[in-house]
């Protein structure tokens, strides 16, 4: 399919509803694959270090492509990120031929700020990439498909259950529009794990699992003067649950979605234990600093995963599969039998960016009209996955997943504006509450 024409049919196809007939929107604003350029236009909705990267690779792609709008909710973030990508030797960092810049076309009046800058953005692009802290995930995903979007969107997808509720019904509907959907869960799109992958069965039943993300941390913003408390978290974001959904939701997601691949399936129910130990203090919100879960699949294989933000401690982030026959050892690379032997051993010359891969596959697609990545549901049950542990860590409770993912639990504000309330508020000497194990409840 190579010509505009093509691209139009493609977009009938995408019009078309299971039981019905979806009419899709005035094309003449959004320029919906209608231009005779056959130009794949773009907006990014996030502009901060994830969403700057997210936009450099999806302007590396081989495609015809343009950035055309930008939305954040602060201008200082937007106005670094337009610097990062306009940079004279963007092309030559990237490793690519041609100019990038040509690809750039953000005038002042598409750039957008604020709460309501995605909805600003998201009309005029025929892909949306959604690179902002989680918890804005499900409002941006649910607005993008309504729209008729093709959609890139970072990890994890919601920091709560009616998060992951929102975006689940929204894949459904993305599914039926026939919009590539693509989340940046990378392993998935790393050669060695896809390799791994189709050997799975090498090492017969899986019967236990390990994940790790030990590391030191991230970055602490603090407060500055004049803050309201709402644009404090949002500048903190990583250390809020309704925003970051902690680290074993915002980082840890990447090992439990590989074993959840693997073993094709999802936990039934979870428990764990976790706290604060060293990253204490009130610049650090409501977050654990170390989790400890074990996840119990439907056929009774267990996974323990770990994950700790700990300054000075062990560092690993890997996952190990162990089977009836043999183990897989991911960050290796390698399978081997029970009794040690190397049975099979990826060449680490065959490595990709997975980043970019993710992008370049993705745009493939949409350029050639095929739908093919429908990622939306399984990045949304792998979220859930983080979210069930962070909740069985928090109580110390054995956490059903089905009455978990039912619980309706939102972590969301009323309101989003700089001067509403968030859901969680620093007492008098400016700490917030934390989870406590055996006290603190969830169904």
């Amino acid at each position: 399919m190579k010509s505009t024409n093509s691209r139009r049919e493609f977009v009938k196809q995408t019009g078309v509803l299971a039981g019905g007939l979806f009419v899709l929107p005035n094309m003449a604003g959004a320029n919906f694959f209608s231009g005779a350029d056959d130009v794949i236009k773009i907006a990014l909705v996030g502009c901060g270090g994830r969403g700057t990267g997210a936009v450099m690779q999806a302007l590396s792609t081989k495609q015809n492509i343009k950035l055309v709008a930008m939305a954040d909710a602060f201008r200082d973030r937007l106005d670094d990120c337009y610097k990062t990508i306009n940079a004279d030797d963007l092309s030559d960092s990237l490793g690519i031929k041609g100019n990038v810049k040509a690809k750039i076309d953000v005038p002042e009046d598409r750039k957008f700020v604020g709460f309501d800058a995605y909805q600003k953005a998201i009309p005029l692009a025929d892909v949306v990439i959604l690179a902002t802290p989680p918890g804005f995930r499900p409002i941006h995903f649910e607005e993008a498909i309504r729209q008729n979007k093709h959609v890139f969107m970072e990890k994890p997808v919601a920091t709560d259950p009616a998060g992951v509720q929102k975006v689940l019904a929204a894949a459904e509907l993305a599914r039926q529009k026939k919009l590539n959907v693509v989340v940046g869960l990378q392993r998935r799109y790393q050669n060695s794990y896809r390799e791994l992958y189709k050997r799975k069965k090498e090492i017969g039943d899986i019967t236990s699992a390990q994940a790790w993300w030990n590391n030191d941390g991230v970055w602490v913003r603090k407060r500055q003067p004049n803050q309201t408390e709402m644009e404090y978290q949002m500048r903190n974001w990583y250390y809020f649950n309704w925003l970051c959904g902690d680290h074993i939701n915002e980082q840890h997601i990447h090992n439990l979605d590989v074993i959840n691949w693997f073993k094709e399936g999802y936990p039934v129910r979870a428990q764990g234990m976790g706290g604060r130990e060293v990253r204490k203090g009130k610049d650090y919100g409501e977050i654990f600093d170390h989790h400890f879960v074990e996840f119990e699949y439907a056929d009774g294989s267990v996974l323990n995963s770990q994950c700790r933000h700990q300054p000075k401690t062990m560092s690993r982030v890997d996952e190990l599969l162990v089977g009836t026959k043999g183990k897989i050892q991911c960050g290796a690379a390698r399978i081997i039998d029970n009794k040690g032997k190397v049975v099979y051993q990826f060449d680490k010359q065959q490595e990709n960016n997975p980043y970019q891969t993710e992008h370049d596959e993705l745009f493939a697609a949409i350029a050639k009209g095929d739908y093919k990545y429908a990622d939306a549901e399984r990045g949304a049950y792998s979220t859930m996955t983080s979210i069930l542990g962070r909740m069985a860590t928090y109580s110390g409770q054995v956490v059903e997943w089905d009455k978990a993912l039912q619980s309706g639990i939102s972590l969301q504000p009323k309101e989003y504006a700089w001067n509403a309330a968030p859901p969680v508020l620093p007492d008098e000497n400016g700490l917030y509450p934390v989870a406590i194990p055996g006290v603190t409840k969830f169904l």
